[in-house]
């Protein structure tokens, strides 16, 4: 009886095999949607920000404090300025949506995952519940028929 259930056990297991997701997806990625995810992991961090925000202020700084003749970027003009900060915007927009997209899909591949997870554990619990129930009718049936009441057991665990 119990092979029974160690082997639905093992057809459980069997059936919901344990994956790496993260491999999985990884592996099905072109070079391309590979630098898009590094520009997206890269571009999202302090880092990336605190250089914009420091080119930016030597660029403005440079064209304010500079003798005029060392100025390439005529202050109030900036049009250089404006020129490259919105190349940066445009470029950065699109690859950054499409390496959200990508991650997007491992983050479901993981939810996809996670449920099969659930649901090898759950059946795993309920096989176990269902040996557990059996070992306890085979227990009651030993102890009725040598004639001992359950609740003399009890009384003397206490």
């Amino acid at each position: 009886m119990a092979y029974l259930s160690l082997q639905k056990l093992a057809e459980i297991r069997r059936n919901h095999p344990l994956r790496d997701t993260y491999a999985e997806i990884r592996a099905s990625m072109g070079k391309l949607e590979k630098l898009a995810i590094w520009i997206t992991d890269h571009v999202g961090t302090m880092t990336f920000f605190l250089l914009i925000l420091g080119w930016t202020i030597f660029w403005l700084g440079w064209n304010f404090l500079a003798p005029p003749r060392l100025q390439f970027d005529p202050p109030m003009g900036f049009v250089f300025w404006l020129f490259i900060s919105n190349m940066i915007q445009i470029l950065l927009m699109p690859l950054l949506m499409i390496g959200q997209n990508i991650q997007g899909r491992q983050s479901e591949a993981r939810a996809v995952h996670d449920l099969d997870v659930n649901i090898k554990a759950e059946a795993e619990v309920e096989t176990i519940l269902t040996h557990l129930e059996r070992q306890n009718d085979m227990l009651m049936a030993m102890l009725q028929k040598q004639g001992i009441k359950l609740d003399e057991v009890l009384r003397q665990t206490t």
